[in-house]
């Protein structure tokens, strides 16, 4: 016996799984994942609305149990799971998921909390009015029919559909490899829009938006700025902001204040959003909320906040927008199946393929409506002839042996088909009496004159489109409602500094360079004799020689030796207590090696008109537009180009307008109008401010403005106050006048300071000899003089720096009783 050969063939692995995963990927596509263009549907929630239309649940029968429906879905046309289907139920359920629900359920189907429904066996189920719309006149042939999972029934592969689903209730899956993500609409919006297309197919989208202006989702909301709508329905992609509506109660008192959200952004959990605010409250990100708590009831949606005492609701609102879900963005992605293939459509191109889908309705419809007609109009010719020829007739059917025999001889004496003639023959004797004899006629004439109608609609496209005007009208009258989302004007997005409270920052920069920010509410006024009130705790070597009052969302310059500037807020300047030190400089801005501060400027804001002027160690200046640093950058970036060997020495904020003053350490000034430098760039090196010798170099820059006078200190300890008017106005670049005599005695120049009479200043030495004098005690005397002892040095010892005190105490002696602090801006006419 011979042993059957066995064949083998050889494939490619790669090849069949290549093939078998495209396959099994566009099955995914085109039968579970994405909605048809057409119905806007997905098979699933076509056979749910299928199969309650084969059981007969209609809107205005009984509910049916939803077992029963699931049961009848996944034994007949949907084989798979149960949960699957049910789900789909569910959602057509919901009033917070469908803009226009197509299912009517009764029981527990869930809430915006994410609450499960109640089990299949518990609910019960019948489709809504609006739901038939999408099945009317399937069973005219409209549709094509397929046959179902196991070959048994045949099924629609697509609904007639009325509605322009796919945008009034949206549609969201993942398919292999895609995803779509439409949102819903308004019905009577996009009714309009699909009407306008109608009598004008050349509309651009922006026309289109002038009728559909924005999604308009179930749960309401506001959607913040049109750019992403535009987009997505221009190109099919986009993303829009969508925001829970917020207002703010007052309570007993104006301080008592409560944040009351009443919609949430779409598919928003209610429940999952207390709880995230909840956690944000106890981990101290959002600081301003006392409670929050669940009052929603049968009236609507309230989700109470309420805040603390002095704290800005506005505030709280950008920091609940910005850390949790109460602001949402939707993401547009209008992909949907258009003739089995998966494509990205334009709004414009949806309503376009929505319109061809109920031309085909229509116009399949009319030839099945012709087709009845004809074939009534026929039966009504023959049941004519008959009454026209009664008595022969009747004769004829008497004489007749059996009932073929009668169809035979009505077919050859009246000239009849054998379907007419099974009519006659049909007839009831009822249908012989006058009246009837009229109706008959009657409907003869109305069947010609539908049939006249069925023809002219089927040789006229223009009748079709005014016939679906005519249904969307007629939809919009009956089932139109009111926008729900509001859409306002683009915002912008919200930053930290949004969510940070204006108020008033008292900032103290120590001379070894530590910073901090406390509130100015921290130093209470008080009067004369009060002993004052401490700013900063500092070691015995250090102390404040600038303080600011400054908004929290003022800007700090830090200006660096090497030339760089860097940006801070003033709330991003950590906050200390009271007697602390702060918080070193260095850690806060990334300093190079070898780098210092230089100088530290208040800006409450860029404003054009205003100029940075700086001076370095060689004796030039620059002067460049505030506005070339009003865009920040994490790593600071160049403030102005030195020369080998200079640094940077001083800065200050001008109006373009003062006087400058350098003062060099061999006690040489000059002093010239700020207008004699022009503005540069950034990155510039400036102009010579003053011709400085061999062994010279700048020790300091003021701006003057009248009535100051200026403080010499030198380095052996001593010094001279010396009125401004002294010092006389020449064009910059000069070699200066004297200043103060740099003799034995005196040494080198050490500082220069526009001092008041009443300010106090600090001088050091190099042995950390910290001496605090005030101004008032130094005589002030002219200008080419060797000045007066201002402190008892050691052998050895010399002045190494001196500051003006930007923190004050008063006297020891304290008649009020109350403790505060004297506020002065440490960078004095700034």
């Amino acid at each position: 016996m011979e042993e059957t050969a066995v064949r083998h063939e050889e494939i490619s692995i790669e090849k069949e799984m290549r093939k078998s995963y495209l396959d099994y990927a566009m099955s995914v596509i085109i039968g579970r994942a994405l909605p048809d263009v057409r119905d806007g549907l997905k098979p699933v929630h076509r056979r749910i609305l299928f199969a309650m239309h084969e059981l007969k649940n209609e809107w205005n029968k009984p509910y049916k149990k939803s077992a029963r429906v699931v049961g009848d879905v996944i034994g007949k046309y949907h084989p798979h799971g149960d949960t699957a289907v049910y789900d789909a139920i569910v959602r057509m359920a919901q009033d917070f998921s469908m803009r226009y629900m197509l299912v009517d359920g009764q029981g527990n189907f869930g809430s915006v909390d994410g609450d499960s429904p109640a089990a299949m066996r518990y609910t019960e189920v019948r489709m809504q009015k609006l739901a038939h719309l999408m099945l009317e006149d399937i069973d005219k042939e409209t549709v094509d029919l397929g046959l179902n999972y196991d070959e048994s029934l045949s099924e629609p592969l697509v609904l007639p559909s009325r509605l322009p689903t796919l945008l009034i209730n949206g549609s969201s899956g993942i398919a292999v490899g895609m995803a779509t993500n439409i949102p819903p609409h308004n019905l009577s919006e996009v009714a309009d829009a699909i009407t306008a297309l109608i009598d004008n197919p050349d509309m651009s989208v922006e026309a289109l938006m002038q009728h559909v202006p924005g999604p308009d989702f179930p749960t309401c909301g506001i959607i913040h700025g049109t750019d992403g709508i535009a987009e997505g329905y221009a190109t099919g992609r986009g993303k829009i902001r969508v925001r829970g509506r917020v207002f703010v109660e007052k309570g007993k008192d104006d301080h008592d204040e409560t944040i009351v959200v009443d919609e949430l952004p779409y598919q928003v959990n209610k429940a999952r959003l207390i709880e995230k605010v909840a956690e944000l409250v106890k981990d101290k990100v959002i600081d301003g909320i006392r409670y929050v708590r669940d009052e929603s009831d049968k009236e609507g949606m309230r989700i109470a906040i309420g805040l603390k005492r002095n704290q800005f609701a506005d505030v709280v609102i950008n920091q609940l927008y910005k850390h949790t879900q109460l602001e949402n963005t939707f993401g547009i992605n209008m992909l949907a199946v258009v003739n089995n293939r998966p494509e990205l459509l334009t709004l414009k191109e949806i309503l376009e393929y929505f319109i061809l889908h109920r031309k085909e309705i229509i116009v399949r419809r009319t030839r099945f409506d012709l087709r009845k007609a004809e074939e009534r109009a026929h039966i009504l010719e023959g049941l004519k002839i008959a009454l026209d020829n009664l008595d022969e007739v009747v004769a004829l059917i008497r004489r007749s042996a059996s009932p073929a025999e009668a169809r035979t001889g009505l077919m050859e004496q009246f000239g009849l088909t054998q379907i007419q003639a099974q009519a006659i023959l049909d007839m009831r004797l009822q249908k012989l009496t006058g009246l009837e004899r009229e109706k008959i006629i009657e409907e003869y004439k109305e069947t010609l004159k539908q049939i006249a109608w069925f023809n002219e609609i089927l040789g006229s496209e223009r009748i079709v489109l005014d016939l679906i005007k005519k249904e969307l009208a007629d939809l919009k009258a009956e089932f139109g409602d009111e926008r729900r989302t509001q859409i306002m004007g683009q915002k912008k997005e919200i930053l930290l500094e949004d969510m940070i409270a204006r108020e008033e920052m008292v900032v103290t920069v120590s001379r070894a360079g530590y910073i901090k920010r406390n509130p100015i509410t921290l130093y209470r006024k008080q009067r004369r004799g009060g002993r004052g009130k401490t700013a900063m705790g500092t070691r015995e070597d250090d102390f404040v020689d600038r303080l600011f009052v400054a908004s929290s969302h003022d800007t700090f310059l830090f200006f660096t030796n090497r030339g760089r500037v860097f940006w801070r807020k003033v709330y991003e300047i950590p906050q200390a207590g009271r007697a602390s030190r702060g918080t070193a400089i260095v850690n806060l801005l990334n300093f190079n090696e070898g780098e210092d501060l230089a100088t530290v400027l208040s800006v409450p804001e860029f404003s054009p008109g205003l100029f940075v002027l700086m001076a370095t160690r060689k004796g030039m200046v620059k002067k460049t537009d505030i506005m070339d640093y009003s865009r920040p950058r994490s790593g600071g970036l160049i403030a102005l180009g030195l020369a080998d060997g200079d640094e940077l020495i001083a800065v200050r904020i001008t109006d373009g307008s003062w006087n400058v003053f350098l003062g060099s350490q061999n006690g040489k000034s000059v002093r010239f109008l700020e207008s004699d430098v022009r503005p540069m760039g950034r990155l510039a090196r400036g102009v010579k401010g003053m011709t400085l010798e061999k062994d010279d170099h700048v020790v300091g820059m003021e701006v003057l403005s009248h009535g100051n006078t200026l403080m010499t200190i030198t380095e052996n300890g001593y010094g001279k106050r010396t009125e401004i008017d002294e010092y006389p106005v020449n064009r910059r670049g000069g070699k200066g006048v004297i200043t103060i005599k740099t003799t034995k005695r005196n040494g080198k120049v050490v500082a220069i300071l526009l001092v008041e009479n009443d300010d106090e200043l600090m001088i050091m030495t190099d042995r950390g000899k910290l001496i605090r004098i005030p101004v008032g005690g130094v005589s002030v005397i002219s200008r080419n003089t060797q000045g007066v002892r201002l402190i008892g040095m050691e052998e050895g010892e010399t002045v190494t720096g001196a500051a003006r005190l930007a923190e004050k105490e008063d006297d020891e002696n304290d008649d009020s009783g109350d403790d505060g602090a004297a506020l002065t801006n440490g960078e004095g006419d700034e």
